[in-house]
This record gives C-alpha cells, sequence and structure tokens, in this order.
C-alpha cells in the first residue's frame, strides 16, 4: 500500500536538480493503490522526429514506480532502488502530456514488481512497463548522509 500521508507538494519538492526536474516531470495524484506522475511531450522529451522520446518514457517509468515503491515500504528501516526495467513502446505521441501511473504486481519483503502504465491526454497506451525493485536496510551512515531524502510523516 502506499503511503498517501506524504503531500504532492512533498513529492515535488524532491525534483529540483534531479533528470525528473530536466524533463518536467510532476507527481500529480497519490492513492493507496497508484501513483500518477507526468512529463510533457516538449523539447525536453522528443526525439528528432517529434516523437516522445522513449528514455523519456523510462524516465517518467521509473520515477514513478521507484516512487511508489518508497511509498510502500517502512522509510524507517528501507529504501528501494531499482533492479530492471522493461519498457514496450506501443504508441508515440507528438503534443501535451504523458501520464505514468505506477501499480504494484508484487511487493515483497526484498523485492517489488511494479507495472507503470503511461497514456496520453486521450488515454491511448503508449508505453507498458515492468520495473523491478530492490528492497535494501537503511544504515546509520545512510541516515546521516542523506537526512533530507528520508520523508518526515508526523502523527
Amino acid at each position: 500500500m502506499i503511503d498517501t500521508r506524504i503531500s504532492l507538494e512533498e513529492l515535488n519538492k524532491r525534483n529540483p536538480g534531479t533528470m525528473a526536474a530536466n524533463i518536467g516531470l510532476e507527481f500529480i495524484e497519490t492513492h493507496p493503490e497508484f501513483l500518477v506522475a507526468r512529463i510533457p511531450v516538449d523539447e525536453r522529451t522528443i526525439q528528432p522526429l517529434g516523437l516522445l522520446n522513449g528514455g523519456a518514457s523510462a524516465a517518467l517509468a521509473e520515477t514513478v514506480g521507484s516512487t511508489a515503491a518508497y511509498l510502500s515500504v517502512d522509510r524507517d528501516k528501507y529504501y528501494t532502488v531499482g533492479l530492471e526495467i522493461k519498457c514496450n513502446h506501443i504508441r508515440s505521441a507528438t503534443k501535451g502530456w504523458v501520464y505514468g501511473t505506477a501499480r504494484p504486481i508484487h511487493n515483497g519483503k526484498t523485492t517489488h514488481v511494479w507495472q507503470i502504465e503511461i497514456r496520453d491526454d486521450e488515454n491511448n497506451l503508449i508505453c507498458h512497463s515492468i520495473l523491478t525493485m530492490a528492497v535494501l536496510e537503511v544504515n546509520e551512515e545512510m541516515r546521516i548522509r542523506y537526512k533530507d531524502l528520508f520523508f518526515k510523516v508526523e502523527g
């Protein structure tokens, strides 16, 4: 289950200085069963033919999927990192926005598998991705070094 106590504002505050910011990624919806982010189809995300670059789709899929995985673990004890991503590019997009929705397939103790569907403004399936995540233990050195990356939840 995805921790929805973390606000969209808090999720989006983590983007500056990252690939997510460079491609215009925004988290737009949280739900216990899924997480949604979007990117624009513009000069940051297209390839020379004017089509959404497959790498931009992969970056959207990995970012929304890995964030959903991280929001699904006990963040006092664990964090998640990507192991593998597979993207099937179904249809091209040339304008507007594309939306990545991450849903869990398997949330185990040491691995997660997430399905990410990327759709355009007309709800056409653009890309179908499967993301495998490792669930790792947080050690004290990491907690100190990356203290600003760990979400604080009151109550």
